[in-house]
Formats: C-alpha cells, sequence, structure tokens
C-alpha cells in the first residue's frame, strides 16, 4: 500500500503556484523549537512511478526544479536525503541503490561507491548536448518502472542546493544511511563530517535541521557540531 502524499502536495498540474510568503524564520533562531513547521518532503513531494495520482509523477524528486518549486510555497523548510559518494562528495538522492540499464539489462549501484561524475551522469544533463545514462526504481513489491516525470530535473549535489535553491527556506538535511549496513562510528563520523564541512561552508544564515533514521547519526552530528540542532527521524517526519 503507498504511503499517503506529502504534506506539502503540489495543485493540479499546470495550475500556477501560490505568490511566496515572508519568511519570519531568521527572526527567531529558535523558531524551530517554537511552532508549527511545515516542510516540504523532498521539495514537492515523492516520486511514486507506479501510482496513478499524477501528484507523484509531476516534478523530479530531490531536485533543485522541486527545490524551488517548493519554495513558493509558505513552507519554512524543505527537506532532502544526503549521501556521500566514493570520492567524499555529499549528493541528495533518496535510494542507496541507483537502478540503470546497461546492454537491456537492470543494474544495481550503491550510491556510495560511485565517483561524483558518474553519479551525476544519471538521468537528465545540464548541457542539452550530453544524453543522461537511463535510470529506473523499484517498488516495495519489486517492480521496477522507468524514472520518468513530467517534469524531469538532472540530480544535484548538496552544494548546488545551497547555491540555486531559494535563500528564504530553511534546509532539513536527511543523513541517509544503508539499512542493511552496519556502520562502525568511524565510517560515520568520516561521511558526516564531509557533509558538515559543505553546510558550514555555503549555508550563512539560512536555518539548517539534521535528521537521520539512524540515532546513531543523529547524535555524532551533536558531538561534531554545535550550529544547528539535529534529531531522529520519526520525530519529525509527518
Amino acid at each position: 500500500m503507498p504511503p499517503p502524499p506529502p504534506i506539502t502536495s503540489l495543485p493540479p498540474p499546470h495550475f500556477p503556484f501560490p505568490q511566496p510568503q515572508e519568511p519570519n524564520l531568521l527572526e527567531d533562531p529558535n523558531v524551530w523549537t517554537s511552532k508549527f513547521l511545515v516542510m516540504g518532503h523532498r521539495g514537492c513531494g515523492m516520486n511514486i512511478l507506479h501510482s496513478s495520482d499524477s501528484r507523484f509523477k509531476f516534478m523530479k524528486e530531490n531536485s533543485i526544479l522541486s527545490f524551488n518549486a517548493a519554495a513558493k510555497f509558505p513552507v519554512d523548510f524543505i527537506e532532502f536525503d544526503v549521501q556521500v559518494t566514493k570520492d567524499g562528495c555529499p549528493v541528495i538522492f533518496h535510494d542507496c541503490l541507483i537502478l540503470t540499464e546497461e546492454k537491456g539489462v537492470i543494474v544495481e549501484k550503491r550510491v556510495t561507491e560511485l565517483m561524483v561524475e558518474e553519479f551525476l551522469s544519471y538521468g537528465p544533463q545540464h548541457d542539452p548536448w550530453k544524453i543522461g545514462k537511463p535510470l529506473f526504481r523499484r517498488t516495495v513489491d519489486g517492480g521496477v518502472y522507468e524514472w520518468k516525470v513530467e517534469n524531469d530535473a538532472p540530480l544535484c549535489t548538496l552544494q548546488e542546493a545551497f547555491e540555486k535553491v531559494e535563500h528564504s527556506v530553511g534546509f532539513n538535511v536527511e543523513l541517509k544511511f544503508d539499512d542493511l549496513i552496519v556502520y562502525e562510528e568511524e565510517q560515520l563520523a568520516q561521511m558526516i563530517q564531509q557533509v558538515l564541512e559543505v553546510v558550514e561552508m555555503k549555508a550563512k544564515d539560512r536555518p539548517i535541521i539534521y535528521s537521520s533514521f539512524i540515532p546513531d547519526a543523529a547524535q555524532l552530528v551533536k558531538k561534531l557540531q554545535s550550529s544547528y540542532p539535529s534529531v531522529t527521524a520519526h520525530m519529525i517526519a509527518l
């Protein structure tokens, strides 16, 4: 049974987005603890490719396009998933595995085992003369669907999000790890530190919340930095 639509759902396709609301987050650095927050899940919502609901296939999740579209709503934060590539670059992607097609066969590649250049080579490309490698997605019951949405967009890095997304909206940086892997604290710390370095360099005065479904990761973020709050994801996911 598919999960319910995200809180920040889109209007019917092709309807204009509402006008941006004046942000008030920066007036109160502790606002995240003093009010109900509205977050855009993966931007304007997740992609469920086998769903009959067109909202789930309206716009590419976890993309700059989706983040900026969500920022046009009266949302406080945009939530997205961050993993670290083999060469140490934090990238934004929900699934731990990338599914692609090679020689007519669907193959799986772990995001954390890819170099950032290869990661960005999947799906639509910024350069119009480049053709990206095909992307697919697997459902819970094992079905495989080509990752096609009405408004597609390239994959992106965490640094790109800070540089290209409307500054008035906060970021809920979810630290994504594979549930099937038991991580040593040293491994977690190394990957988290690489994320923290980008945030420290690019966040400026943008509101930030760290979250993770792995409690050890959330605790490590608190140890490694004190500028932003860190929580386990089930505390804020709706």
